[in-house]
């Protein structure tokens, strides 16, 4: 069977199961993804349908509970609860104008000005160089200010 066959014939099962388990469209869009992307990956040989669909529900029940592990080690805030937690209105504008900048500055500026990392320590979080990590820092820090001044 070809893989979009199975993608076309097994989408609906697998996202039932997921979202029982995760009640999170996003995360069961996720395992659905990570599920097929592991099919193509490993190509495995199935010897019937149901070893095909056995194969498929027990990849995607143990992606799932990997993102419930990491939902637990992990909470995450969601962006209303967050600013709902930030009484001077001043700090929610700098919030809402931090999410708008590209992830790549606003990951680097979270980690360097919240979390109170270090450059050095930063470029190694994230694989890249420290003349990156200065890099995005500044071209961040500009971005905020012309946001700043627009808003």
């Amino acid at each position: 069977m070809e893989v979009e066959e199975i993608v076309r014939k097994y989408s609906n099962m697998l996202y039932k199961i997921c979202i029982v388990i995760l009640c999170n469209e996003q995360d069961v869009q996720d395992a659905i993804q990570e599920t097929f992307c592991r099919l193509i990956e490993k190509r495995p040989c199935f010897e019937s349908e149901e070893h095909t669909k056995a194969w498929l529900i027990r990849v995607s029940a143990n992606i799932c509970r990997d993102t419930l592990r990491l939902r637990t080690r992990h909470p995450g805030v969601s962006i209303e609860k967050l600013s709902a937690y930030l009484v001077a209105p001043g700090y929610r504008k700098t919030l809402t104008e931090l999410l708008e900048l590209p992830l790549k500055y606003r990951t680097v500026i979270y980690l360097h000005y919240v979390e109170g990392y270090q450059v050095k320590e930063i470029a190694d979080i994230l694989g890249i160089t420290q003349y990156a990590v200065k890099k995005r820092l500044q071209r961040g820090r500009e971005q905020l200010r012309i946001l700043y001044k627009e808003g």
